[in-house]
């Protein structure tokens, strides 16, 4: 069922036709790529995203490989075929799975011999070893304005002068990296009053965490990090990132805060954009595995973030390939589903 489900990680881009508020696609930087797309079930190649008036250019075959240069809407993908010839293909996990490009992170170069320390200081920082010319490393985050926070090709974690003169970013451009600064305890909540229309501040949550598809899933992830998430970590970045609210670290504390705002629904049918969902632990892929169970009774086990139009913005394991977007309707995520409710 992972395997099944794995295509549809960027698939409704900012649910554009359910969120108001967000128009434009979610598309690639000049030449590159948002994501990679396998052909699993053969569909249409088409000129233009409809199945009345896009012409049928082939069919893409079970197995071929494309370019996802944008996603056009909730249910179109703007690809590249191996031709070099660029048209519209069905976002739909039943043709299509999607995997992450190596865009996923901010790459750094190492373009002179530069010292990976412990902490961002040259004084309190221990060296751990010197970075080489040649060497690349995940950018984690800008620390502040002399400093990132990286990952080296060991997996170890640290700090590296961000001067130009050392390191040089290739990938997502550096002003979109995740800001220290930004950065809020993991202890508690932000009771400050978030202000806005829902409808608007759903869309800046939905697109905050849209900016995150592909990243990996850690469970217990340092909840000041965007290296890696589990479930609750990514939904509070995207809360914090998109309107500055600081959701509780874990998933059961944030079904507590999303309780106390009051407006709560059992069926996921009901939910708006931008809600969030929880749900109880995995006994199957059938209705019948959750017959009987008294759900008020069950311990929230996941968190994600509804689009509207029946999916859900989550992340919940390294196999299914970290952050991506899921279909709820007849799918185990709808028989787990305990309850759902704005947190703000």
């Amino acid at each position: 069922m992972r395997k099944q489900l794995i295509s549809s990680i960027i698939a409704a881009s900012l649910v554009m036709s359910s969120v108001p508020g967000i128009s434009a696609p979610i598309t690639a930087e000049a030449s590159s790529v948002l994501m990679r797309g396998e052909i699993v079930s053969g569909v249409n190649f088409r000129t233009a995203p409809s199945t009345s008036s896009g012409k049928i250019i082939r069919m893409l075959k079970k197995g071929e490989t494309v370019d996802i240069i944008e996603v056009t809407n909730a249910y179109w993908y703007k690809v590249k075929d191996r031709n070099g010839r660029i048209g519209y293909v069905s976002s739909s996990p039943t043709y299509i799975r999607t995997t992450s490009t190596s865009n996923s992170l901010t790459k750094g170069e190492v373009i002179y011999g530069v010292n990976f320390r412990t902490a961002p200081s040259t004084s309190s920082g221990k060296i751990i070893r010197m970075l080489k010319k040649g060497e690349t490393v995940d950018i984690i985050e800008k620390t502040n304005a002399n400093w990132y926070k990286v990952k080296d090709r060991n997996g170890q974690t640290g700090y590296v002068s961000s001067s130009s003169k050392y390191i040089r970013l290739v990938g997502r451009n550096v002003d979109n990296l995740p800001s220290a600064g930004n950065k809020n305890s993991n202890s508690g909540n932000n009771n400050s009053v978030v202000k806005g229309d829902a409808s608007e501040l759903a869309a800046k949550v939905i697109k905050a965490g849209m900016k995150y598809l592909g990243t990996p899933y850690e469970y217990g992830s340092d909840r000041n990090s965007t290296a890696t998430f589990d479930c609750s970590a990514f939904v509070r970045r995207a809360f914090l990132d998109g309107i500055g609210l600081t959701l509780p670290p874990d998933s059961r504390q944030q079904g507590e805060y999303v309780k106390k705002k009051g407006k709560t629904t059992t069926n996921w049918r009901n939910l708006k954009a931008g809600d969030l969902m929880f749900f109880m632990s995995y006994r199957g892929p059938k209705k019948s595995d959750y017959s009987g169970i008294n759900k008020s009774k069950q311990t929230i086990n996941h968190v994600g973030i509804y689009l509207g139009d029946g999916r859900i913005l989550h992340t919940y394991s390294k196999e299914s390939g970290g952050v991506r977007i899921d279909s709820i309707a007849g799918k185990h995520w709808e028989y787990r589903f305990l309850f759902g409710g704005s947190a703000f």
